[in-house]
């Protein structure tokens, strides 16, 4: 299959701990370069700031990745390249990109940082909603959204889809919460455009868009639907489709497909284990670990599990019996209740390598049956 001809239900997923080198390779994999076609095209990439925090906080978009992306992008002969980002309310953009290494990154490559809380807007009818849009996130010709895997304290997930909700005015943010989040963030994808999609799943936050409980995964994923690439993170975090409104909704307006069952997912590595010392898990983290044995354990199985026991509801965790086996290191060994198949000599195990977040949640409910 040629990549102008990429079928978009095809999601590309690698594992790892150099989060530069996978962006290039994912962009490689995807033919993004024959995807956008003209190199005098002016490409957007829409990381995600939404705080001034270091990405091993679990919120914002590590620079690394977008570092590799602009190596790769810039290797092929595109020169109009600017990222574009509007921190939350609460927040001021300038300070995002200096904490957050984008300062540095755009004074190293030449990219053109713009901050759309200081770009003017204009009012657009986005299927039935008028919502206020920033001039520069419509000026682009071809948007790559850049988006973190990770929970969200109201709508349960934030990826794709809600990332888009750092290119519209600040007033807008605040309306936006008063419309209820999830019809506006639908509505608002009619609109702007996410025509290629990386994912950062290094070590998205558990619940919270603000960061602080990071769960190490090493993973990341790319996809030119937006609809799909979000099924497929809500499903990393143990949700259905159904869970996500918004979800639900932008599949409804026509702007991709939530429909997992026919997506291709194509594995461009395997998951391996990677150092979580260099990442300071929070305190509800810290929790959910003490319920787990871990020897050796891939990142993006560890990650799987640690969702799980955060889907789960605290009195169903103390049921459960303790330790639950994961890792490497469980290969021949015997326990009691493991998860990945490194542990398929335990009592009971689940499969998987690595197995899906709704998966281990299923199992680990099944055995308090």
């Amino acid at each position: 299959m040629s990549p102008g001809k990429r079928e978009k239900h095809e999601i590309l997923v690698t594992y790892g701990d150099k989060p530069e080198l996978m962006a290039f390779q994912l962009a490689e994999a995807a033919g993004l370069a024959e995807r956008i076609g003209d190199r005098h095209k002016r490409v957007g990439l829409k990381p995600n700031l939404v705080v001034p925090r270091p990405a091993s906080q679990g919120a914002t978009t590590h620079p690394e990745i977008v570092r590799g992306l602009i190596g790769y992008l810039q290797h092929q002969g595109f020169t109009h390249l600017s990222i574009l980002e509007g921190s939350w309310v609460g927040e001021r953009t300038e300070d995002a990109f200096s904490v957050c290494g984008y300062r540095k990154l755009a004074a190293d490559t030449g990219v053109e940082l713009v901050d759309t809380q200081q770009d003017h807007s204009q009012t657009y009818d986005c299927r039935g909603m008028y919502l206020a849009i920033c001039d520069r996130a419509l000026a682009v010709d071809f948007m790559i959204n850049l988006p973190v895997l990770k929970g969200h304290c109201q709508t349960l997930l934030t990826c794709a889809l809600k990332n888009t909700k750092g290119l519209i005015p600040n007033q807008e943010k605040r309306r936006f919460h008063t419309l209820g989040l999830h019809k506006p963030i639908a509505h608002l994808n009619t609109r702007i455009r996410s025509d290629f999609i990386l994912v950062d799943g290094i070590c998205g936050d558990l619940d919270f868009e603000e960061g602080g409980n990071p769960v190490p995964a090493g993973r990341m994923a790319a996809a030119y639907d937006p609809v799909l690439i979000d099924a497929w993170a809500a499903a990393q975090l143990g949700y259905t489709v159904e869970e996500i409104p918004y979800l639900v909704l932008a599949e409804r307006l026509g702007i991709g497909t939530a429909d997992l069952s026919h997506a291709l997912i194509r594995e461009l590595s395997d998951p391996i284990p990677t150092d979580r010392k260099l990442i300071r898990p929070g305190l509800k983290v810290k929790q959910l670990t003490s319920f787990i044995q871990e020897d050796r354990a891939c990142s993006a199985c560890y990650a799987a599990l640690v969702f799980a026991l955060s889907r789960m509801g605290e009195h169903e965790r103390l049921r459960l019996p303790r330790p639950i086996s994961i890792g490497q290191g469980f290969k021949g060994k015997k326990g009691v209740l493991g998860v990945g198949n490194c542990t398929r000599e335990c009592a009971q195990f689940l499969g998987g390598c690595p197995p899906q977040t709704l998966e281990v949640l299923n199992f680990l409910r099944q055995q308090l049956l």
